[in-house]
């Protein structure tokens, strides 16, 4: 490992490392050891420039007996996961969440003290604290491939380090952690890191919840303290007890985009579950405050409310606790189709705050300010944050499931086909159907099973609290009437719950006219009747990418929030974006900070929705220091983005971006839409086609399964290309753009000058340096060499490998450096330790993929659960894969 690693992180990495080789030697024995660290070393000097250990590594790997296959690749796997324990634990103790460039990492007090000095008011900062709302929406895609029961033993291995660090002065203590370290590094070893099914939308929200209850639920407090005294410092009053600048949405058990597991009856259960686990929660605060608030003094108010007895505060805690338990017990009633016959529950957040609420003014009133502020106020800010439900469940269904609807619905009723209607007809019938006191569908209606579980999706909606519940998202809207649809049928259900309603503008075509669309849609005066003054629209990272390739897509999602900003702003609309981003480069990934700092000015103004998916909610979330510090940078962001908002791009910048854009969707498209070998060559050199039997999550692969690549989804897309290292999605056109560019006079000139001064660029360089270091052409030729025969698909590869030499070339010409990553040596670091273990992984992978193939398929099951311990392993290994 690198001199310049921080010592701890080297250190703790060895502690990890050594008592898995002691683990394994004694499973397996010494000799079984001994051939790990030889596969090891020879990966090592390999990625030091031996060609012989290289050529060496793969003939070990190719002689392995089959019994050892297995083991292997486990070995391997395990080390990768119990770095990223060594790595996760050093980013929470100095507060390093975001791989970044030094001196970017955020801190609010700085940002503070800039926007006093920029001329914002110390009330201003209050001010717009108080009012921020950033959404943080926590999605079940499919690239968390650790087992929830792996993840809390690696949490408790943190523990662990912690303890020992922290021990120094009391050896006993230090003993007992390294002891308990040995112990659970073994129980990991010896537990099944590959789930045998695939979790259902039940089981993804309840690993949500425990994101809440065992991060969360402690990080929320402390992040608002933090706050508090910040702003008490510099400006002198604390945050206002209701202010949420972060909350907490969610898509576990409510994104049916595509995804056949998530039915009415499956949102239902998870809405329950998350009330059952929000009042077990709140329970233990309650206790904790009943025990600690035995003071006697207290205003009238009160007095008033609990009469005269000696503990005013356990009084009316005391009946808080019951309502509360009486909550609990109704959820799990519900949840077991049981009649309830309890007391009375708690039905939305004020019924919980205000009893809260009359405790602290009581107590800031007679005089105990200390006693108000400290774990009473931890518990008034956790219902303002999370609630009574800890989570806003977003609804998300595709546009063309609601037209079925219309189009049942209008043939049954005698009205036509709807389908077959213009944009223009459709509009005027909704509209009209909107305005209408009859309802359109009839009451018996006997309809088809999927408009039936549409219509009972609505059902769940009526009849639920709206604050349980957060924005319905249309999937691949195009047009005014797939909003006007959704707010017909939300309005035909009968409920009073009335949501948001997102379109998602996901392809390039559609981000380019998703303006329009929404300016003809605040154009009518119908509509704005129902959303009122403002309007939220979803920007996809990911389809687009893959549409149109990652520099074309960033173009196009820049333009298109600049026009929703200016249409916004026409027709008196409050905008808030919701950026559907992933955790790959090539769905839209990234730093936060430096993504949000890149939007363009004005889009953010106080208000933001984003996506977080996958592996990346345990990695920015999944402990509370952790979540602590990602809080803080959202935070941080979206105020730097309000009140110091970047610069407008010049308008020479404008044409440049419009033909970088245009060269590289041009190459983009003519190899992944146009080469007829494109797609038999991603099929015979990935995994692609045995990704669907890694059960990483409910949703299926791909959206139609009875198409080809196309309809596969982003993420197994992303996933199959970093698997083998070439990470293809999120440079392919690039280099052909940015060459062209600068091959011209004063073209270099001119992409630094971009580089250094418009936010949005620089960041797509760094996340471009990013992923070009954790490619690697040379593990990708070698899936190639094993798994290709057909010379026109070796010739498309080697034409594809010559691109990425190239684009690595232009891009350290545009950085003007020697080589990549030489501003954030953690991330190069980072990679450089973890190589010589993802490498055998590599080597391992294209050998059980061909011998795959040689069975049809069929190999054996211990081989079978190598191949998925391979693809766990080299996710682990590269982090942020999809």
């Amino acid at each position: 490992m690198s001199g310049d690693l921080h010592e701890s992180l080297r250190d703790n990495v060895r502690i990890l490392g050594d008592s898995l080789g002691r683990t394994i030697a004694d499973d397996l024995g010494k000799g079984f050891v001994d051939r790990i660290e030889t596969i090891r070393g020879l990966a090592k000097s390999g990625r030091q420039g031996d060609v012989q250990s290289s050529r060496e590594l793969i003939e070990y790997l190719r002689k392995l007996p089959d019994r050892d296959l297995l083991p292997v690749t486990r070995a391997f796997n395990q080390f990768l996961n119990l770095a990223n324990i060594a790595e996760q634990h050093y980013r929470a103790r100095f507060r390093r969440v975001e791989d970044y460039k030094p001196g970017s990492q955020p801190v609010l007090s700085e940002l503070l003290e800039r926007a006093r000095d920029a001329g914002h008011a110390p009330r201003k900062l209050v001010e717009s604290l108080a009012t921020m709302r950033v959404e943080l929406v926590l999605t079940a895609h499919p690239t968390e491939v650790i087992r929830r029961t792996l993840i809390q033993k690696y949490d408790a291995i943190d523990e662990c380090l912690t303890v020992i660090e922290s021990s120094l002065d009391y050896p006993e203590r230090a003993s007992r952690a390294r002891g308990r370290l040995e112990e659970l590094i073994s129980q990991a070893w010896h537990t099944d890191e590959i789930r045998h099914e695939r979790p259902t939308p039940v089981d993804e929200a309840k690993w949500g919840f425990a994101v809440i209850e065992n991060s969360l639920w402690q990080a929320v407090p402390a992040f608002h303290r933090d706050l508090d005294s910040l702003l008490l410092e510099s400006a002198g009053e604390r945050l206002p007890l209701d202010a949420a600048p972060i909350v907490f949405a969610s898509w576990m058990g409510g994104d049916r985009d595509g995804n056949p597991n998530v039915t009415s009856r499956v949102t239902r259960e998870v809405l329950l579950l998350g009330r059952w686990m929000a009042a077990d929660l709140y329970l233990r605060d309650l206790e904790q405050l009943k025990a600690e608030l035995s003071m006697w003094k207290c205003n009238s108010a009160l007095r008033a409310e609990v009469g005269n007895v000696a503990e005013p505060y356990r009084e009316l805690l005391k009946r808080l606790l019951q309502r509360v338990e009486a909550t609990r017990d109704w959820a799990k009633a519900q949840l077991d189709g049981r009649s309830y016959e309890g007391g009375p529950i708690i039905e939305n957040s004020d019924q919980l705050y205000a009893p809260l609420l009359t405790c602290y003014r009581s107590l800031c009133d007679v005089g105990l300010d200390t006693i108000a502020n400290g774990a009473l106020l931890d518990t008034l800010r956790r219902v303002a944050v999370f609630g009574v439900t800890l989570t806003k469940l977003d609804i998300r269904q595709e546009a063309s499931r609601h037209a079925l609807v219309m189009e049942e619905l209008t043939q049954t009723l005698g009205l036509g086909h709807y389908r077959d209607w213009s944009e223009e007809q459709r509009q005027a019938f909704l509209l009209a159907e909107l305005e209408s006191r009859r309802p359109l569908i009839p009451r018996r209606w006997e309809c088809s099973a999927e408009t039936r579980e549409v219509l009972d999706t609505f059902l769940v909606i009526a009849n639920e609290q709206s604050e349980a519940l957060g924005t319905y998202i249309i999937s691949m809207a195009g047009q005014p009437s797939d909003v006007l649809t959704v707010a017909l049928l939300m309005k035909e259900v009968g409920g009073v719950v009335s949501l948001p309603i997102a379109p998602l503008f996901e392809t390039l075509d559609d981000l380019n006219r998703a303006g329009d669309v929404i300016d003809r849609l605040l154009a009518l005066p119908g509509y704005r009747a129902l959303a009122g003054e403002r309007q939220e629209v979803m920007i996809g990272y990911s389809d687009s990418a893959k549409d149109a390739g990652q520099l074309a897509a960033a173009w196009a999602q820049y333009r298109a929030q600049e026009r929703l900003v200016e249409v916004c702003r026409h027709h008196g609309v409050d905008l808030t974006l919701f950026h559907g981003r992933g955790g790959a480069v090539g769905r839209g990934g990234g730093p936060a900070y430096a993504a949000i700092l890149s939007q363009p000015p004005g889009s953010v103004n106080g208000s933001l929705r984003v996506t977080e998916q996958g592996e990346m909610i345990r990695f920015k979330f999944g402990q509370p220091d952790i979540a602590l510090r990602s809080m803080e940078i959202y935070a941080c962001a979206v105020l730097e983005a309000s009140l110091l908002p970047p610069p407008a791009p010049e308008p020479h910048w404008r044409e440049e971006m419009d033909r970088l854009a245009g060269i590289a969707h041009r190459a983009y498209v003519g190899v992944v839409r146009e080469d007829p070998d494109f797609v038999p060559y991603f099929r015979a050199v990935t995994p692609e086609g045995v990704l669907g039997h890694l059960p990483l999550g409910s949703r299926p692969t791909k959206r139609r399964q009875d198409g080809g690549v196309e309809t596969l989804r982003a993420i197994p897309w992303i996933f199959a290309w970093t698997q083998i290292r070439l990470m293809l999605p999120a440079w392919l056109g690039s280099g052909e753009a940015f060459s062209a560019r600068i091959e011209e006079e004063g073209g270099l000139e001119v992409l630094r000058e971009m580089r250094d001064r418009w936010p949005f660029f620089g960041t797509y360089l760094d996340m471009l340096e990013m992923l070009l270091a954790k490619a690697d052409v040379g593990i990708a030729s070698y899936y190639e060499q094993r798994l290709v025969d057909e010379p026109a698909l070796k010739e498309l590869g080697a034409q594809l490998r010559q691109r990425f030499t190239r684009l690595q070339s232009v891009v350290l010409e545009i950085l003007d450096q020697p080589q990549l990553l030489e501003q954030t040596p953690l991330i190069r670091q980072a990679i450089e330790v973890r190589n010589p273990y993802i490498d055998p992984l590599h080597g391992l992978q294209a050998e059980l993929l061909q011998r795959n193939r040689d069975a049809d398929g069929a190999i054996s099951g211990e081989l079978s659960r190598a191949l998925m311990v391979t693809m766990a392993g080299i996710a682990a290994g590269l982090r942020n894969t999809g």
